[in-house]
């Protein structure tokens, strides 16, 4: 990762930058049958590297793997669940949506893009993906074994670092829950446009079954009125435009579905991971460390108890040998403890890079309904000059008398 001279902290990032790193496509290909199962495989194109290679979800499973093992104190998306059996096509289609945004995040983060577990990923067309990933990471260590400012982590730390991390991870909590509470309501939104095209698609069927009618009609109720005859061939006409509505609904529910709710995902699987990476730092190296140190503690109160006694000298140095062994342990925790801080500062720092993301969200939301809101009122206006002719018929009987609402309705 590169960072400026004199302060190593600091992401020199913006979110266009982070954005034009590269861009992967995830598709499905066909299935292939195996001999009790049917097997799902993607084709993952990258447009940095120039390449297609196809990944089976166990592929991306070692890849996550090995990217925490080498990674333990970043941000690693989660990976969608994997479902062994009953798997149908939504389910499929929601977990091919979940890999491209993983992959996505992972291609624009500063360390792993420019790692070479993510470049082998992406690029190697073997059979063997997975064994050539543990190759790779194995005998090597982890970011802090191989970075050099691992055990300096410390002297670029603020001193409230710990009190700035507890007010990072709450204001991440509640813009996650924010988030959250968008998205479940644009999904709304987006099956609510859809829904709207299957009622317009069948009540424009209605109106043509109303138009397409073959019942006789009786003399006696025409009164040589050919209003009935008029009417069912101008209802006969309209199901096309309640077809062409239905369209653009749903042409403005997947536009949502795509450009906003897939969005709001990408920001809530960032969120998600800055959340598995706070509890990974309590619940790894701190815990590690604290019980580094009460393992000492115990140690130390051996070795008194044992002078203190007069043991035998060979128990003695093996004690101290021990301590000493356990003193170069907590270094060691403490190290890592703060190189972990250090990771989780400049983590925090991506989050806010990707903050205005919310306005690309909010921009693609507001272009969606102008447009499918435009692009619909234009086929009511061409469907409103049909209506005019529902109450005329050859016998010139004058249409009923409009409302004052209705007088704005048909023109005149």
């Amino acid at each position: 990762m590169q960072t400026p001279q004199g302060n190593p902290l600091v992401l020199p990032h913006t979110l266009p930058e982070l954005l034009s790193k590269d861009t992967v496509q995830v598709e499905l290909i066909p299935e292939k049958k195996g001999l009790f199962l049917k097997h799902v495989e993607y084709e993952v194109s990258s447009k940095r590297f120039r390449c297609s290679v196809y990944r089976r979800y166990n592929d991306f499973v070692v890849f996550h793997e090995m990217l925490l093992q080498k990674f333990p104190y970043r941000m690693v998306p989660a990976l969608p669940p994997k479902r062994m059996l009953g798997a149908d096509r939504e389910f499929i289609e929601t977990r091919r949506r979940a890999l491209k945004r993983f992959i996505n995040l992972v291609a624009r983060h500063p360390p792993f893009s420019e790692d070479v577990l993510l470049k082998l990923f992406l690029s190697f067309s073997g059979s063997d993906v997975q064994n050539k990933l543990r190759e790779l990471v194995q005998g090597v260590g982890d970011e802090f074994m191989t970075c050099k400012l691992a055990t300096q982590a410390k002297d670029f730390l603020p001193a409230d670092i710990q009190v700035q991390f507890a007010a990072s991870r709450e204001l991440i909590r509640n813009i996650y829950n924010s988030f959250y509470k968008l998205r479940d309501r644009t999904e709304r939104i987006a099956s609510r446009a859809v829904d709207n095209a299957s009622d317009l698609l069948l009540f424009g069927k209605e109106l043509s079954a109303l138009g397409s009618d073959t019942t006789p009609l009786p003399s006696w109720a025409s009164l040589n009125n050919s209003a009935w005859g008029n009417l069912k061939q101008a209802l006969k006409g309209l199901s096309v435009e309640f077809a062409l509505l239905a369209d653009k609904a749903v042409q403005q529910g997947k536009q949502e579905e795509n450009d906003v709710v897939e969005k709001l995902n990408l920001f809530l699987d960032l969120l998600q991971s800055y959340k598995d990476l706070c509890e990974r730092h309590e619940k790894g190296v701190l815990h590690k460390h604290q019980r580094a140190l009460h393992k000492y503690s115990m140690m130390k109160r051996q070795m008194m108890s044992a002078t203190v006694q007069n043991k035998e000298p060979e128990s003695v140095e093996q004690l101290e040998s021990r301590i000493v062994e356990q003193e170069n342990a907590i270094l060691t925790m403490e190290l890592r403890n703060y190189f972990s801080l250090y990771c989780l500062h400049q983590e925090t720092q991506l989050i806010h890079i990707y903050l205005p993301l919310t306005s690309h969200i909010l921009g693609a939301f507001v272009n969606s309904q102008i447009q499918g809101h435009k692009e619909m009122s234009k086929v009511w206006n061409e469907l409103k000059p049909k209506l005019s002719c529902l109450f005329s018929g050859s016998s010139n009987l004058s249409a009923p008398p409009l409302s004052s609402q209705e007088v704005n309705f048909f023109p005149s």
